[in-house]
C-alpha cells in the first residue's frame, strides 16, 4: 500500500469521535502563565493547603490494609456518610445500595450517566456559558448537543429552553452553582422548569452541583429537595470541589433506583471502583468536616478579591456561588476576550479564562473568570496588577 494510500486508509477506518477538540483554553493559559511567570487565577483548583485533619488521617491510615478494590458501587462506609449528610442538608433519604454510586471525580459521573441514556441521534440541552466536558461525552455517545445561551445577566432563559424541546430530547444538563459564572437557580426558576419538563416526561434531568456547598448571597437549592423532579434527576457532587482535594478525583452520583441500576452497568466497565484510599480518608473525614465553614472560608476569600479590586476598571459581576468571579473589561478593552486574556498574562501577568471559550458561538461579551480558590497573598498580589491597568 502507497503510503498516500494509507493516510487515507487509516483517516477513514479511524475517524476522530471529536474531531473538533484541540488544546483546551485552560492549558493554553496555564502554559502561558509558567512561560512568563503570571500569577494564575485560570485554573478552577485551590493553591493553598489542605485541611490539617484531613492530611492527619491520611498519613495515620496510609499504612492500613486498605489499598486494594472497594466495592463497584464506592465503600460502604463512605456510601452511608453522604447518605447521612445528604438527609441532613436537603432532607432526602437516599438508598446506599441502590441510588448512589462513587465516582472517579464528578467528571466521569457526568460521561457515565450521559453514556448510559444518550443513544444516536438524542438531543441534549445545555445552556451556554457551559462547562466544556458536557458536549464531548454527548458526541461521544452519538448524540446531538443542543446549545441555549443564558441570558445576558446568566440567568436561565426558559422561552428559549421550551423552543429548544423537540421530541429528540433526551437530557438537560443544568450547572448550578454555575461555572463558570457563579450565578445560583433561585425557587422561581426551578418552578419554571418544573411547568416545562410537566410537559415532556421523556426528559431526564442532569444536574451539576459540584459547587453545592461554596455558595453565599442566597442558598443552594439541590434538585434533591424537588419532589417533582427527583424521580427523573441524576445529581452529580464533587469532594473535589467541596473539600477542596480536586487531585483526589473523587465525586459520587444520586439518582434513583430505575436509573442507577444502569448507571452502574457503565461505570463497572469504565472505572470498575474508584481509588481506595481516597475513599477511606473522606469517610472518616466527613465525621469531623463542617461543610458550612467551607462556604464561609470561600465567601471571605470572594469577599476579599472583591474588595481588592472594586476601585479598578473591571466591572464586577454578581457571584453568588462557586469560586469563580467575572468581570468585565469595558472601560479598559475594545479586544476580543481570548487576546484580551492572553494580553492581560503577557503584559501584566495575571492569568484569567476568556468567557467566550464556555459558548458554542464564542458568544463575546467581554468577560473573564478569575478564579479566587488561592491564597490571600496570591489574590492581594493578582489584584495588585490588576489595579494597574
Amino acid at each position: 500500500m502507497k503510503k498516500l494510500e494509507r493516510v487515507y486508509f487509516l483517516y477513514f477506518c479511524f475517524m476522530s469521535k471529536l474531531p473538533s477538540i484541540t488544546n483546551s483554553i485552560f492549558s493554553v493559559m496555564s502554559q502561558l502563565a509558567n512561560q512568563h511567570g503570571a500569577i494564575n487565577l485560570s485554573q478552577g483548583f485551590p493553591n493553598f493547603p489542605e485541611d490539617e485533619r484531613l492530611l492527619q488521617i491520611s498519613e495515620r491510615i496510609i499504612r492500613d490494609n486498605i489499598h486494594q478494590y472497594t466495592p463497584m458501587a464506592g465503600l460502604r462506609s463512605l456510601l452511608e456518610k453522604i447518605a447521612n449528610q445528604t438527609l441532613k442538608q436537603y432532607d432526602r433519604k437516599v438508598n446506599t445500595a441502590n441510588e448512589m454510586l462513587i465516582t472517579a471525580g464528578a467528571t466521569q459521573g457526568v460521561f457515565t450517566a450521559i453514556n448510559t441514556f444518550v443513544n444516536q441521534g438524542d438531543e441534549v440541552l445545555i445552556l451556554d456559558p457551559s462547562y466544556d466536558s458536557y458536549e464531548p461525552s454527548v458526541l461521544v455517545a452519538s448524540g446531538k448537543p443542543v446549545r441555549v445561551s443564558l441570558n445576558d445577566d446568566y440567568t436561565p432563559n426558559f422561552n428559549q429552553i421550551e423552543s429548544a424541546i423537540s421530541t429528540k430530547t433526551k437530557m438537560i444538563v443544568i450547572n448550578n452553582p454555575h461555572n463558570p459564572t457563579g450565578r445560583i437557580w433561585t425557587e422561581q426558576d426551578f418552578e419554571a422548569l418544573e411547568t416545562i419538563l410537566e410537559k415532556h416526561p421523556q426528559i431526564l434531568v442532569l444536574g451539576d452541583e459540584v459547587y453545592e456547598y461554596i455558595t453565599f448571597s442566597q442558598p443552594h437549592i439541590s434538585f434533591n429537595t424537588r419532589p417533582k423532579l427527583v424521580e427523573r434527576t441524576i445529581i452529580a457532587s464533587s469532594f473535589g470541589k467541596s473539600l477542596h482535594v480536586t487531585g483526589w478525583k473523587v465525586g459520587y452520583l444520586i439518582a434513583p433506583e430505575h436509573l442507577m441500576y444502569e448507571m452502574k452497568k457503565v461505570h463497572q466497565f469504565l472505572v470498575f471502583s474508584v481509588n481506595s484510599f481516597s475513599q477511606h480518608a473522606i469517610s472518616e473525614y466527613l465525621d469531623v468536616v463542617d461543610f458550612s465553614e467551607v462556604s464561609k472560608m470561600y465567601q471571605r476569600k470572594r469577599d476579599l478579591f472583591q474588595n481588592l479590586i472594586k476601585d479598578s476598571r473591571f466591572e464586577l459581576i454578581p457571584c453568588d456561588g462557586t469560586y469563580f468571579q467575572v468581570v468585565n473589561y469595558n472601560q479598559i478593552s475594545n479586544k476580543n476576550d481570548v487576546d484580551f486574556a492572553k494580553e492581560l498574562i503577557v503584559n501584566h501577568g495575571v492569568a484569567s479564562i476568556p468567557i467566550s471559550v464556555f459558548y458554542n458561538d464564542n458568544t463575546d461579551r467581554h468577560m473573564l473568570r478569575f478564579c479566587f480558590a488561592k491564597t490571600d497573598e496570591s489574590l492581594m498580589a493578582a489584584a495588585e496588577k490588576l489595579n494597574q491597568i
